[in-house]
């Protein structure tokens, strides 16, 4: 990162205000015109800003400045950062090298297939298309439609699986659940309101029922061989 003065105008103001340090000193070290540095001293410029010590920013020492007091025609030297902070990148757009641009069809196809739940914008995010493309694939309409074979876009590297399964529950959310298959239990509500004679018996209490019918009969017919 380069190495350059924070605030220079405050920076200015403080100089101006502090030291006995030369128009042309303060405008070089400061980044500003020596016109500027003596409207300032002239209170013409930079009314009402507040001046920055750059000692205690760290960006000049005690020494340095009592140098360029005894010398008009030193150059004052910027400190060092103690901290380099690196330079932010810029983010531009996510490549996509070219075999995976020609899998995106197949990725749009099985998206549209296996999640239909999602909408053009969630799968444009997912694999980087046009909602165009997506209409053209879910309507048969792509030029390439006969040599389509629905691919898993995260096997091909589109896009990861946390990324998809966020975006398969954000299209979840308010849909209604689908309809249980089988059999279920009764609400509360209804069993409550059925006669005794009518209300299903828990599964345990039938066997129990049913294994007292096959002892009696055992013993009806132990019984019997007996008295023969």
């Amino acid at each position: 990162m380069a190495n350059t003065l924070l605030m220079p105008k405050a920076t200015a103001v403080w100089l101006v205000d502090n030291t006995s340090l030369s128009f042309d000193q303060i405008a070089q070290f400061c980044g500003l015109h020596p016109l500027e540095v003596k409207a300032i001293a002239d209170g013409e410029a930079a009314q009402g800003i507040k001046g920055m010590d750059p000692v205690i920013t760290g960006q000049l020492t005690r020494d340095e400045i009592a140098n360029g007091e005894a010398d008009p025609n030193r150059r004052l030297k910027l400190q060092e950062p103690k901290v380099r902070v690196p330079e932010s990148k810029r983010k531009g757009p996510r490549y996509t090298p070219l075999s995976k641009r020609q899998d995106r069809p197949n990725a749009i196809l099985w998206l549209v297939r296996n999640h239909p739940e999602l909408k053009d914008a969630q799968i444009s995010r997912l694999v980087g298309t046009t909602k165009s493309t997506i209409e053209q694939i879910r309507e048969r309409r792509h030029w390439n439609s006969s040599n389509l074979v629905p691919m898993d876009p995260v096997t091909l590297g589109l896009c990861s699986q946390i990324d998809l399964d966020f975006e398969v529950q954000r299209a979840s959310r308010g849909r209604e659940q689908p309809a249980p298959t089988g059999d279920t239990l009764l609400p509360a509500a209804l069993t409550e309101r059925l006669p005794p004679e009518q209300a299903p018996k828990p599964k345990d209490e039938e066997e129990e029922l049913d294994a007292d019918k096959v002892f009696a009969k055992l013993s009806s017919l132990k019984s019997k061989e007996e008295e023969e």
